[in-house]
């Protein structure tokens, strides 16, 4: 059975909807799993081996995407995120079986729908995900494994041993990552003074080093981090690919930041994580956890109170102090 997974938003959203492709082809191998995804996601997307063919959203009308979707042959399509556009070139593709959430006018579109409530957050976004799963397989098995994406040991050593040349790191160092940007896509986070007062706290522990991590559009912030004249701390804007990413990160021993793609990222691939979200239900960890193993994740409430800001603040700050000294491993 050829099968379409349409989630073609962000990095994040994107890396929630891989859980529910696993398990699709793990059901059957004989199943073709066709992703369509935004062009952000393309590379990732190729690099998973339960994923066997990548189409990309790049086209503004439904026609036009339609066209993309019918070359696929595709018998059956699981929306995990629907709007007019792909509901719509679905529907004009000729998928018999078209599978999405009850929500939206989209829904029209779509010949299966099914209520799922999300805004209740009964489960984590990647779990509403797994269970639309169930609409075309009753007996299928929603567990995937911790980590989901093994990245190859080669790459990963290459590309490690290249960063820490590259920026004169000592071997025997572990790497704590600071990622201050969010990229819009986060509801709660620290400011870049909050993040650099969180670093200064670990600074002096010679067993770590400590790294700050930029994307494309965080140059402000970067600069800023600059002019703080962190002694001992690297400053690092991502290069390459998505998965050159993955596979650096791979190799952190802690990655910290706001609830954004980076971080579903960093837990996709292993990395212990220590994330911040806001302070309500929809925002929060119990909606956007990662898709690693619980034992690995520090998840954290930013209260969206000013007092108990800052009093939440310096207990994180206390938290990651301990973290450091009791020279913590997952």
């Amino acid at each position: 059975m050829n099968i379409l997974v349409v989630r073609n938003d962000k990095l994040g959203d994107f890396i929630t909807a891989l859980p529910t492709m696993y398990v699709l082809k793990k059901y059957n191998p004989q199943n073709k799993i066709i992703a369509c995804v935004a062009p952000l996601n393309k590379t990732l997307a190729e690099a998973m081996p339960f994923i066997d063919e990548v189409i990309v959203d790049d086209v503004e009308s439904s026609f036009a995407l339609a066209r993309k979707l019918r070359q696929a042959n595709i018998d059956t399509s699981i929306t995990l995120f629907s709007n007019t556009k792909v509901a719509l070139a679905q529907f004009l593709a000729g998928i018999k079986v078209r599978i999405a959430p009850a929500t939206k006018i989209a829904q029209i579109f779509y010949n299966r729908r099914i209520k799922q409530r999300r805004s209740e957050v009964k489960m984590a976004e990647f779990e509403y995900n797994l269970e639309l799963s169930k609409t075309l397989f009753k007996d299928i098995d929603l567990s995937f494994p911790f980590p989901l994406l093994e990245v190859n040991k080669d790459e990963k050593s290459d590309i490690y041993n290249k960063f820490i040349k590259s920026y004169k790191i000592k071997k025997d160092k572990k790497i704590i990552a600071f990622h201050p940007g969010s990229g819009g896509s986060s509801d709660a986070n620290w400011t870049i003074q909050e993040y650099i007062e969180l670093a200064k706290v670990i600074l002096n522990n010679e067993k770590y080093q400590i790294i700050f991590t930029f994307g494309p559009g965080e140059d402000n912030l970067y600069e800023i981090v600059k002019k703080a004249s962190l002694d001992n701390v690297v400053l690092y804007k991502s290069e390459g690919s998505i998965m050159d990413f993955a596979n650096l990160v791979s190799s952190f021993q802690l990655f910290i930041s706001t609830s954004t793609g980076t971080y579903h990222l960093a837990a996709m691939v292993g990395t212990p994580t220590m994330t911040f979200f806001a302070d309500t239900l929809f925002a929060s960890s119990k909606r956007w956890k990662s898709i690693s193993d619980e034992k690995i994740q520090i998840n954290k409430m930013i209260p969206l109170e000013d007092i108990k800001r800052r009093t939440f603040f310096e207990e994180t700050k206390a938290d990651l102090l301990s973290w450091v000294q009791k020279d913590q491993s997952f």
